[in-house]
Order: C-alpha cells, then structure tokens, then sequence
C-alpha cells in the first residue's frame, strides 16, 4: 500500500468514524446519563464487533451482501427498528436516577452485535474491502495494515464522543438536580437516532 492509498484510508476513516452516528449519539448518550465509565464497555464494544464485520467482509461476507439484495434489506430493516427501540429508550430517560440499567441496557456485547446492524458500518466495511484489500496481489498484508488503524479510529471517535458527555452531565443534571436539561439533550440525541434510522431506509 503506497502513501496516497494510506492518506485515502485515514481521510475516509476520520469523516466515517468522527461523523455523527449511531455508535457515537450512544456512546454520548451513555456517558452523559452514566458517566464515562459506564459508557466504557460500549466504546469498547464498537471498534470489537466492527473489526468482526470487516473480517467477515474481507473473507467474502460483503460480496454475498451484495449478491442478495434482500439480505441488504433485511438487515437495513432490522437496524431501522433497533435505532428506534433505542431512541425511545433514551427518549423516557428524565433524571440521571432513571437512566438506568433497565432504560438503557446497552452493553459490551450490545454495542458488538448493534455493528451488524448498523448501515453505515456496512457501507464503511465493503467500502474499504472494495477499495483497499479485494483484488489486490497482496489482501492478506493489506488487511493487516487495515484493520488495526480502523479499529484505532473506531475506538479514538467513540472514546472522544463519550467524553463530551460525561463532561456534560454535572451540567446536564441542572440545577438542584432537577434534570431538565437532560431531558431535552436524551430527547436531541433520541432525534437524532431517528433522523439516523430514517436515513437509513433511503440508503
């Protein structure tokens, strides 16, 4: 891989992996609701379960996506309905008491599996297989130089998002801790997710 593929990859991983999402609005969510280290299994989680996919895109997971065209669908509809879930989730989060393990259940292997089914992760992971490592004389070398810096850029985004809402929770409770800020950011951030599933089911 030459540097003008390389310096591709990182412009490619910086806009996809810093760019709003489902990944980062949860990882923000959890953090300003739980605090940083709560939301640390899940940040972990993301560059795990991403790094899955993109092994099984590699192996040829991507072209039997491509190949079924309703198995791309299922897997958009599926996702669609589990953002929603989650918003509503975040949405009936009122006070830093109530966003709790019940409300929002969102763990390690969660965070893993929500990969899977997360569009843009798709689209990333058959972007960089279709442009970095299939039909190269050397796949094998490429995904090695591929992956650690995907998983790098994954974990760094999610991290940096999970930050800023832990830094915002002392704010977030208000004042006397009446939480009604936190009301107003887990309903932006609950619009956001549902921004995210609409413009999924028009990718």
């Amino acid at each position: 891989m030459n540097w003008q593929e390389f310096t591709a990859l990182l412009v490619l991983a910086t806009a996809m992996s810093f760019s709003p999402g489902p990944n980062t609005t949860l990882a923000t969510a959890l953090a300003a609701n739980h605090g940083l280290r709560r939301a640390m299994p899940f940040v972990c989680a993301v560059p795990v379960g991403w790094g899955v996919l993109l092994s099984l895109c590699a192996l040829g997971l991507g072209a039997l996506l491509l190949a079924i065209p309703l198995l791309g669908l299922a897997i958009k509809f599926i996702g669609v309905a589990y953002l929603l879930w989650l918003a509503s989730k975040i949405a009936r989060s009122r006070q830093l008491s109530e966003a709790d393990a019940e409300r929002m259940n969102v763990g390690f292997w969660q965070g893993a599996a929500l990969q899977f089914v997360n569009i843009k992760a798709w689209m990333l992971a058959l972007a960089i297989v279709g442009g970095w490592i299939a039909g190269r004389s050397d796949p094998g070398l490429r995904f090695a130089v591929v992956l650690p810096v995907m998983l790098a850029y994954a974990f760094a985004s999610n991290l940096l998002y999970a930050l800023a809402g832990s830094l915002l929770r002392e704010w977030l409770s208000g004042p006397a801790g009446s939480g009604r800020r936190l009301v107003w950011f887990n309903r932006a951030m609950a619009a956001v997710l549902v921004a995210t599933a609409i413009w999924m089911l028009f990718l």
